[in-house]
């Protein structure tokens, strides 16, 4: 508790007095996590709200705290989930501009963000950033890391993935969940690779846990490994003729719940 506060103190503190806070401290513990809670929760809509205007100075720090606390930004100043999938193919968790920036002068083309358009200063800042380097932006919706996506969703993503420009990066908040199965995906339909090997792209060393409902995301290999061992069925056959996403979710829940 007392960890929590200093950090949030700090932050508010750091991002300018006006955002500064205290809250009435209480003998009972839990009412002090309480205050503490409600007291976040309103920090960070402010810093949403402030957020929204780049142009000016107060939008731009507002941006900065906002990533850097409840995006997990500071996290990643140290931690950025990055790797190679292919020559001119890209994993990553939430890319800073300078990762950003980086990327560009490396040659880099096409970011595809798999967090969709959210409108939040992780996004509004991306999308400025993208635009001022020259990068297209590409958003994909309704992706979510732990439930299976639409037919449409992945349809889309290797639609673009066929499409984009190399080099292409493609990230996610943490570049553990979406973003591996987004890689697995390019693996099998881009370089024929075994569901086995593709498999791999789901793995602890990018913080990816199977045993979470994040899990589903294997289940989906698994479902398509089971058809093209029984049939020798394609990835995209498969994907426009069998899968359903309500069907791959039902059993998935079901075998996690034995």
């Amino acid at each position: 508790m007392a960890c929590s506060h200093r950090l949030l103190r700090v932050a508010t503190l750091a991002a300018g007095p006006r955002l500064a806070y205290d809250y009435p401290r209480n003998s009972d513990p839990a009412l002090n996590f309480m205050n503490l809670r409600t007291q976040m929760y309103r920090h960070r809509a402010r810093l949403r709200d402030e957020a929204k205007d780049l142009n000016t100075e107060q939008g731009r720090i507002s941006a900065f705290w906002y990533v850097f606390i409840y995006d997990h930004g500071g996290l990643r100043l140290f931690w950025t989930n990055t790797y190679d999938v292919s020559p001119g193919v890209v994993r990553s968790n939430q890319p800073s501009p300078e990762r950003l920036e980086k990327f560009a002068k490396a040659g880099g083309k096409t970011v595809m963000n798999l967090r969709g358009a959210s409108g939040l200063p992780h996004y509004v800042s991306q999308e400025e950033t993208c635009k001022d380097l020259g990068l297209a932006l590409v958003n994909i919706e309704h992706f979510s890391a732990r439930l299976a996506p639409h037919r449409s969703v992945i349809q889309t993503i290797i639609e673009v993935m066929r499409n984009a420009g190399r080099p292409v990066m493609f990230h996610c908040k943490s570049g553990a969940d979406r973003t591996s199965l987004t890689a697995a995906i390019y693996l099998i339909v881009f370089e024929n690779a075994s569901v086995a090997h593709a498999r791999k792209q789901l793995a602890l060393r990018y913080l990816h846990f199977k045993w979470t409902p994040s899990g589903v995301l294997d289940f989906i290999l698994d479902s398509y490994e089971e058809a093209q061992t029984r049939s020798g069925i394609s990835f995209e056959d498969w994907l426009n003729t069998d899968y359903d996403n309500a069907q791959i979710q039902a059993a998935y829940n079901a075998a996690r719940n034995r």
